[in-house]
């Protein structure tokens, strides 16, 4: 081969090399991007096929070297350049093809670089789209998770709500409840304070009238007594009549014992005592007793028992004498010298039982002044009597003693109390008539309580 021949093939397939290297530099790959881009490699190829084929136009084929070898490439030589200027213009013609060519190519490359920027783009963008995605994923499930904590949290709150609402109505309504027990009990104690302290200033008011209601009494008895006493010393002979009605002292121009009537007729010690025991009670917080009548001493017993300082007087000096045997202090003494002699307001209060019908009816009134002016404020008198109305006693008791005066009505007894200044008369009927007569349980009711009622009052 000639050696221009060799230079040509040469530079050819130099310049072949570099344009392989430059489509592989610059030509963007199909898989680019993880495009499917055409592939312009089979379009390169060809190209260069084509170039080669160029190329060779004008050239001989190579011979092994020799003589006759030689002349016939000297004759393919000359006849080739003898043809040059007939193949020139396909040689044109065929450079024009293979620059299109190029150009379609170099088209073809720009369409698959803008696809390649395109796809890497629409990558870039895809990415940003999974980013955003992601983004919008995570803000999603953080959302969900906001949403499901605020739930929850809602639930709770609206729990914590509800308990706290209960609690604080529970707490209301045991404020109100304490409130109004302490208004209650504010109420209460105001009315109980203010019904104390009524019931003290009517305590304190009716004191004040029981103590008027006596001075006015005791006034009223002063003022009466000074009236009487007037009349009295005008009527010397009323006061003589007065002066011999006074009984004398049993004696033994009676006939009989007068301890064994006593027995008999009035009852032994031991029932008398328990009659009478009734009474202990009323003299309880007496200072000073006085026993008018006190007989064998059964009252006089009954207020050592309670511890009750008490004295008796009497005018059968046998009783007397059995009193001062057992310990009390007793004297025997008519009655009236004896109150008259006593300080005024020195007894704490007074006793007699069955004494009253022993004495004159006219003596009486002053029996009841006497205690009422020797009776201190707020004593007490207790006077039992045979009942006048009932009827039973003059069949039986009262008549059974031979030195019964007459008997006095308890509306007589109160007056005459009355009129002495004394207050607070309170009338009790004693043993019932029928418990002596049962035979009288066959009277009606009405008739037997007012006409066989109690044999003593």
């Amino acid at each position: 081969m000639p050696a221009d021949q060799e230079l040509k093939t040469e530079e050819l397939t130099a310049l072949l090399r570099e344009v392989r290297h430059r489509v592989r530099s610059q030509y963007a790959s199909a898989s680019a991007a993880g495009l499917a881009l055409p592939d312009l490699m089979p379009v390169l190829h060809a190209r260069d096929a084509a170039l080669a084929k160029v190329a060779a136009i004008g050239s001989v084929n190579p011979r092994p070297p020799g003589v006759l070898n030689g002349v016939i490439q000297a004759v393919k030589r000359t006849i080739s350049r003898a043809l040059d200027w007939h193949v020139r213009d396909q040689v044109e013609f065929n450079r024009g093809v293979i620059m299109a060519l190029e150009a379609v190519m170099e088209a073809l490359n720009e369409n698959n670089r803008a696809l390649t920027e395109l796809a890497s783009r629409a990558a870039t963008a895809q990415n940003a789209a999974g980013t955003a995605r992601d983004a919008a994923a995570a803000a999603t499930r953080a959302s969900d998770d906001a949403i499901a904590h605020w739930v929850q949290w809602r639930a709770a709150w609206e729990h914590n709500l509800d308990r706290i609402e209960k609690e604080f109505l529970r707490s209301v309504a045991e404020l109100q409840a304490a409130f109004q027990y302490e208004v209650k009990l504010h109420h209460l104690n105001y009315g109980l304070s203010l019904e104390k302290a009524i019931h003290e200033m009517q305590r304190s008011f009716w004191a004040d009238m029981e103590r008027a209601r006596d001075e006015m009494g005791r006034l009223i008895h002063s003022e009466l007594r000074l009236v009487r006493q007037r009349l009295a010393a005008g009527l010397p002979a009323a006061g003589a009549e007065l002066a011999g009605v006074i009984p004398q002292a049993p004696s033994a121009a009676l006939g009989y014992d007068v301890a064994a009537h006593a027995e008999r007729f009035r009852g032994s010690e031991e029932y008398v005592r328990e009659k009478q025991r009734r009474y202990v009670g009323l003299f309880q917080d007496a200072s000073d007793v006085l026993d008018i009548g006190c007989g064998r001493g059964e009252f006089l017993e009954l207020m050592r028992e309670a511890g009750v300082k008490a004295r008796g007087i009497d005018l059968s000096a046998e009783s007397v004498a059995l009193c001062r045997e057992r310990g009390f202090e007793a004297e025997a003494a008519d009655l009236f010298p004896y109150l008259a002699a006593l300080p005024d307001e020195s007894l704490g209060g007074v006793f007699s039982a069955q004494v009253v019908e022993h004495i004159a009816p006219l003596r009486v009134p002053e029996m009841i002044r006497l205690i009422a002016a020797k009776l201190v404020r707020g004593g007490r008198v207790v006077v039992e009597t045979p009942n006048p109305e009932c009827l039973a006693i003059f069949a039986t008791h009262f008549y059974l003693d031979p030195t019964h005066q007459q008997p006095v009505p308890s509306a007589l007894l109160r007056f005459y109390m009355e009129e002495a200044g004394l207050t607070e008369i309170r009338v009790e009927a004693l043993t019932s008539a029928v418990e002596m007569m049962p035979s009288l349980a066959e009277l009606p009711g009405g008739f037997r309580t007012a006409f066989f009622g109690g044999l003593d009052y």
